[in-house]
């Protein structure tokens, strides 16, 4: 288990002004439909599209965990499908699949993966034990309240051949001050936490793969 940056983002811009986002974008939001994914970015992302930037995480997950054509995976929160796009443009003959709970997102996914995802929640996944050599999952396993984002990650390890072979990302903070602004910032996270409770979360569910943080600095 390690704690590695595969995302390596660009700093974001965020409005942190308190009195922006309400109780109801945040109501909005937890849909998980049109409004949260391509409405106004006060109630999700602004618009989620396809820009290539998945290919530099594709080839860092490739390189890691030494996948290659014979290697399954699954993303776990896939949204659109942009890391299963750009994983088969690296590495064109791999399987790949994955799980969102949003309906629309898949729906209006990139088509060439379309058939690769399907709608199923991250504590529920719909496959078999041992059924992949690679899982990922960013950004998505904190949308659960504690004891189902326990089961996720649990779900995560049954359908993972390899205990090492997995990466999440989550919300977390490690000042007070990150903290605040992770409050003021979140619109769909239930189970946000300081990092040292998110190790002994995963201590607790026997979590052995990779992971790191969303901060919101």
């Amino acid at each position: 288990m390690k704690e590695i940056d595969l995302l390596k983002r660009p700093e974001i811009k965020r409005n942190l002004d308190p009195n922006w986002r309400k109780k109801e974008n945040k109501e909005i939001a937890k849909k998980f439909d049109r409004e949260f994914f391509d409405g106004d970015r006060i109630n999700g992302y602004g618009g989620y599209k396809y820009d290539g930037r998945w290919i530099d995480v594709a080839k860092r997950l490739q390189k890691r965990y030494k996948l290659n054509k014979k290697s399954s995976v699954l993303d776990v929160g896939c949204a659109k499908g942009f890391l299963l796009y750009d994983l088969k443009k690296v590495i064109p003959e791999i399987t790949s699949f994955g799980v969102d709970i949003s309906k629309y997102a898949i729906e209006n996914g990139i088509e060439d993966v379309k058939p690769d995802m399907t709608v199923a929640s991250a504590d529920h996944l719909p496959f078999a034990d041992d059924s992949f050599d690679f899982v990922f999952s960013s950004d998505t396993l904190h949308n659960l309240p504690i004891k189902r984002c326990k089961k996720a990650l649990q779900e995560i390890m049954r359908v993972c051949k390899h205990n090492g072979n997995m990466f999440t990302q989550v919300d977390a903070y490690r000042t007070e001050e990150e903290k605040r602004k992770l409050e003021i910032w979140n619109l769909t996270a239930q189970t946000y936490m300081h990092v040292k409770d998110w190790l002994k979360l995963f201590k607790d569910v026997g979590y052995k793969g990779d992971y790191f943080w969303t901060i919101t600095e």
